[in-house]
């Protein structure tokens, strides 16, 4: 099951997290939010909680 872990302003940003996430050996997707021009960063469920201490190193 996937689960979206951020929501990404533009394309190129979600792309940039896209790629740290893969380099650190992680699953990842990206969709086009279907609300608005925004961009879902999606993981799998099981690897969720890595991911976000993964994410928030990258975000800040």
């Amino acid at each position: 099951m996937w689960t979206v872990i951020y929501i990404a302003p533009s394309a190129r940003i979600a792309e940039r997290i896209q790629q740290r996430l893969t380099d650190e050996g992680f699953l990842v997707k990206v969709r086009e939010a279907k609300v608005s021009k925004q961009y879902e960063i999606l993981v799998p469920e099981s690897e969720l909680q890595e991911v976000q201490e993964v994410l928030a190193t990258i975000l800040h």
